[in-house]
């Protein structure tokens, strides 16, 4: 039986829950960045995933 696609999760993926510590703690760990550093980016960039995760890749080449 197919999958109804109608019945969908009230999860958004595009963004980073910077209030939850597990994904704050994930996000973290795969930049090689500090919590702090993460929590930083949030609040200056927003909780866009594609965003934090291009200022994450050109944070941690610096």
């Amino acid at each position: 039986m197919a999958d109804d696609k109608s019945k969908r999760d009230f999860r958004d993926r595009t963004r980073v829950a910077g209030d939850e510590e597990y994904e704050v703690g994930y996000f973290a760990s795969k930049f090689g960045l500090t919590i702090p550093q993460v929590r930083e980016l949030v609040a200056k960039h927003g909780n866009d995933r594609e965003t934090l995760e291009r200022e994450a890749k050109a944070l941690g080449t610096r």
